[in-house]
């Protein structure tokens, strides 16, 4: 008997947000199909002078909610073109070198044009032990285009500074609570912040709700920033994926399918304890699963968001996925399911009585 899909997702517009291509820098093409989708469930929708998007559900003027998921996805840029027409990448976030040979990546010129290549890889034979056996750093990988030489590679518009992105198509897994894309970090909390509109739009509620599309994450979080200039919102959650540690490589507690999971702190964020303490007491009422989640290294944009004035009521929210930072991520259904239902309530609550308790609770 096949499984049944758990819960309601917008498997269209998720395929959508995973499939198209945006580095640091470059998200433009996510922000499109974010607008999109937002357009219908909004008031307004407004961008920083950064790229990122912003859609406001207006409420009854009550407190300012900002639901934070960034559009860029770690990928490349054309460094060098050598002469028999080789292209040397720069990476853009972080890759870790045994994920990348022999992968086909794309490449997109400023007019939009893509071009598909591979990146280069030895024959395992008569290669040395030490050299079989050492990581190649991403920045000595090369990517090939089929070509002849250098000029040919101009021919086809492709410059220095050019993005270079996965190549990988969204898939429903054999068991349909398991979804396969690229770019999950963190398209995939783009889209859960669209889905809090969309569970939200019949709704009489006195906060305004904004859903943002960050930019340039991957690279310092650099969009929370400015987007939060922007809203100055009185709470805000991040959302982002967190490392999966349930295959025979990584094991560890944090597992897919387990639910809700609530970032107790990261390298740069201790989260609101009021605020985790009411999302604790919302997941209870939903009957929804708990995880936490706790990481000394790496950060999301709630590092950035929670500085910002005086001080922002933020924690960050996250999603397991396994094959973080490669072509390929899996995930699981009811993760996001239930990450988009607790949001959602959570908004329902939020008036300026509730806000004022959040911050009384850590007085």
């Amino acid at each position: 008997m096949s499984k049944k899909p758990y819960g309601t997702m917008n498997l269209q517009m998720i395929q959508q947000l995973s499939e198209a291509h945006g580095i640091s820098g470059c998200e433009k093409e996510v922000s499109r199909i974010m607008k999109k989708y937002m357009e219908p469930l909004c008031d307004e929708i407004t961008y920083d002078h950064l790229g990122s998007i912003i859609g406001l559900k207006k409420g009854r003027k009550g407190p300012k909610i900002m639901i934070a998921g960034h559009m860029d996805e770690v990928g490349f840029m054309v460094r060098e073109i050598d002469e028999n027409g080789f292209i040397k990448m720069l990476p853009v976030g972080g890759w870790w070198g045994h994920v990348l040979p022999s992968q086909t990546l794309y490449v997109t010129t400023s007019t939009g044009q893509r071009y598909h290549g591979v990146v280069g890889s030895s024959a395992p034979h008569g290669l040395a032990k030490e050299v079989k056996e050492k990581v190649i750093k991403p920045i000595d990988l090369f990517l090939d285009l089929g070509v002849e030489n250098r000029q040919e590679v101009l021919d086809l518009g492709i410059q220095i500074g050019d993005m270079i992105t996965p190549d990988t198509k969204f898939e429903v897994m054999n068991n349909p609570n398991y979804l396969m894309g690229k770019a999950w970090d963190d398209r995939l909390c783009a889209a859960a912040a669209i889905e809090v509109l969309e569970r939200l739009q019949n709704d009489d509620i006195e906060a305004d709700v904004y859903a943002v599309g960050t930019v340039q994450e991957e690279v310092g979080l650099r969009g929370a920033r400015t987007a939060t200039n922007m809203i100055h919102p009185d709470v805000a959650i991040a959302l982002d994926v967190t490392t999966a540690m349930d295959t025979p490589v990584d094991q560890g507690k944090m597992k897919l399918g387990q639910g809700v999971v609530l970032s107790i702190m990261d390298a740069g964020i201790i989260g609101h304890k009021a605020l985790l303490k009411e999302m604790e007491s919302i997941c209870h009422d939903l009957d929804l699963d708990i995880h936490y989640d706790m990481m000394t290294v790496g950060g999301t944009d709630a590092d950035n968001i929670h500085k910002a004035y005086d001080g922002v009521v933020c924690m960050t929210l996250s999603i397991p996925t396994r094959y973080m930072h490669s072509h390929r991520l899996i995930i699981h259904r009811k993760d996001y399911v239930q990450t988009v239902e607790a949001i959602a309530e959570l908004c329902r609550r939020l008036d300026w009585k509730k806000y004022k308790e959040l911050n009384e609770g850590i007085r």
